[in-house]
């Protein structure tokens, strides 16, 4: 038996990288899988290999339950329409986890106001609109649980004197920390019915067909030194870490903002771990 057998789970951003990582392994415990995605089919991206079909067809192969869905978390009607459509093929929704993302590492004053806006509306409102549509099936079955991705992004440069002028992560670190300030509100909201809410970072980073895209172009921007790119950590860490999170008891994880390899040690998953929330602070969310 798997620790999710049965349990009805909505991944997003599922094509590739972290949120394929969660898919799989969710799916290997036995939840039935919606794999939802902006990339259908392969080829639906013009960068990057891997799409909703693909992350299902590996779930199916491995004998597990899985659905492709596309969807663009921007906006509201495609949010209801894969949730309508999660309800059609396997009933009520017991997991969600948010994990789509769009973004582009700009300076302030470089950034097109309309990509602030998408990305914005991708990072900040789709998963406020992803969880409020889950919502009514969680508070009437009194459990579920959401799992709100973020990253190492969301803790500030502190205050100055500062030595460079950033990396060009403003925009997303400012999404993440609303993320993180999100999902404690939204914790504490439903949690007399019974439904988790917690906000899950990468420890020590993971590298993506997507991270490493932008970390090449922050790289010709100046943003970055090749030799200051930190250790990365495989998505199947925090792919486990997000599996914890879904499974331990309400009063052990709801509210938690925490990351990979720390929230794994904290509950006896791995004997040692590294990066953020073990090596150094995490954010503010995460200390409280």
């Amino acid at each position: 038996m798997g620790k999710l057998d049965g349990k009805v789970t909505i991944v997003t951003g599922c094509a590739r990288g972290i949120g394929k990582a969660i898919a799989l392994l969710l799916a290997a415990e036995g939840a039935k899988l919606v794999c939802a995605d902006r990339d259908l089919k392969e080829g639906d991206h013009p960068l990057f290999e891997g799409s909703a079909e693909t992350t299902a067809a590996e779930i199916k192969a491995s004998g597990g339950t899985a659905l492709p869905l596309q969807v663009d978390t921007s906006q509201q009607e495609k949010c209801a329409n894969l949730v309508a459509k999660t309800r059609e093929a396997f009933g009520p929704i017991d997991i969600l986890v948010n994990n789509a993302a769009y973004t582009f590492y700009l300076k302030v004053i470089d950034y097109p106001i309309r990509k602030w806006l998408r990305s914005c509306a991708v990072n900040l409102h789709g998963y406020f609109m992803m969880a409020q549509m889950v919502l009514p099936d969680m508070i009437k079955q009194h459990r579920g649980a959401i799992v709100n991705i973020s990253s190492g992004d969301g803790i500030g440069p502190g205050r100055g004197p500062y030595k460079t002028s950033g990396t060009g992560n403003t925009m997303y670190g400012a999404e993440k920390a609303a993320v993180e300030r999100f999902t404690q509100g939204l914790a504490q909201e439903v949690y007399e019915y019974g439904i988790s809410v917690a906000a899950l970072s990468p420890a020590q980073g993971v590298s993506t067909p997507g991270s490493r895209h932008f970390r090449e172009q922050r790289i010709k921007a100046g943003f970055i030194n090749p030799k200051d790119i930190p250790v990365r950590e495989p998505a199947e860490m925090i792919a486990k870490a997000t599996l914890l999170l879904v499974t331990e008891p309400l009063d052990k994880v709801t509210g938690c903002v925490t990351y990979s390899q720390a929230i794994l040690k904290e509950f006896g998953w791995i004997a040692e771990g590294k990066g953020t929330g073990i090596d150094r602070p995490g954010s503010g969310f995460s200390r409280m």
